[in-house]
């Protein structure tokens, strides 16, 4: 039977806006979206306060040495409503985020912190599923919570649970997997479906059916990175797109390699059901937040041999090349449409779906 898609009442009024004018005098959702207010937020405040070569990288993970031993160091903090979702939960999202972000600098997570911040008055049983949730993935991930903290607000003060993680792992050497390494002629290998995690939170923050349940892609992704690393080290650079979606992360390699991006919008994964849930919402899936995926530039001549291994892996049984890197309009992603023409894929000002991670 064909799928069918249904929309079950919902309240308009209640919703808020993520974007806001981009000289606004005060933080909006926008500002936490992973796109241009996000960039502007950390481009224009924290960058030139807290300084140093190293963040002015900008990556999802930092590569630093210490003692002569290089290693990935990431932080991440997790603010998602509601905090168990179809396909995972704020637990699963605070171990899979920072672990992912390593990954994306070829390091295999070997540690983690983590940081609950509980609202007064939540449910000691919430606290525990959520606990017992993250401890799970991170014994997935093959990797150790070591460290943390806890601290408690007012009610009212918060959403009930809040989490930070940060996480360190080592890089093998003659990885270096860095944006700047870009150059025209790289393939650009996306590892499967996009749009998942975003349309499965919002499927069930607004009460919204679309025939099919919809099921967050959240997952650890160090083992398919290092069955892409087992064909080659020469992996330009790895980014999972998270906020803002898969535009978003094009966009940022292509400024910060001085590279145009190409892509042919058909090849894009797009499954049925977000397709059918951004039609209805009027949103672009290029946007829409992911949690178990990656975007590879690959050189030309490994692109094959990196795509099979991909396919090889569970995580990446759908992957697909999208397009590539060129020396034309730098810093711009196009999309190529299946109707011959072309269209700038933007950064986005905001979010188009707020608190989704």
């Amino acid at each position: 039977m064909p799928e069918t898609t249904q929309l079950t009442a919902v309240d308009p009024t209640a919703w808020t806006c993520p974007v806001a004018l981009r000289d606004h005098p005060r933080v909006v959702m926008g500002h936490g979206g992973g796109g241009a207010l996000s960039a502007e937020l950390v481009q224009h405040i924290f960058a030139p306060a807290f300084g140093g070569e190293t963040l002015s990288q900008l990556g999802d993970s930092a590569a630093v040495s210490l003692g002569g031993v290089r290693m990935a160091f990431s932080t991440d903090s997790y603010v998602v409503r509601p905090l168990f979702f179809p396909g995972g939960s704020i637990g699963d999202l605070a171990v899979n985020g920072t672990v992912n972000d390593l990954a994306m600098s070829g390091a295999r997570a070997a540690y983690l912190s983590c940081g609950f911040i509980l609202e007064e008055g939540v449910e000691m049983s919430v606290v525990a599923r959520v606990a017992e949730t993250l401890g799970a993935a991170a014994r997935r991930a093959g990797v150790e919570v070591v460290t943390g903290d806890t601290k408690v607000v007012e009610s009212g003060h918060g959403d009930g649970v809040f989490i930070n993680t940060a996480g360190i792992g080592l890089i093998p050497p003659g990885v270096d997997i860095r944006p700047q390494r870009v150059v025209p002629g790289d393939v650009v290998i996306v590892s499967g479906d996009i749009g998942v995690h975003g349309v499965a939170i919002m499927s069930v923050r607004e009460g919204l059916e679309f025939g099919v349940e919809i099921e967050s892609d959240c997952a650890a992704l160090g083992g398919l990175v290092d069955a892409m690393l087992a064909v080659t080290q020469d992996l330009h650079v790895l980014r999972d797109p998270t906020r803002g979606g898969l535009g978003a992360a094009l966009n940022e390699i292509a400024v910060a390699s001085g590279t145009g991006v190409v892509i042919q919008e058909g090849d894009v994964p797009v499954p049925p059901a977000v397709a059918n849930a951004c039609a209805i919402l009027g949103l672009d899936p290029l946007y829409v937040a992911n949690e178990g995926k990656l975007v590879a530039f690959v050189p030309r001549e490994h692109a094959d041999a990196v795509l099979s291994a991909m396919r090889a892996h569970p995580l990446g049984a759908n992957a697909r090349v999208i397009g590539e890197a060129v020396a034309e309009h730098p810093g711009m992603v196009v999309a190529r449409t299946g109707l011959g023409g072309t269209r700038v894929v933007d950064l986005p000002i905001g979010e188009q779906l707020p608190r989704i991670c």
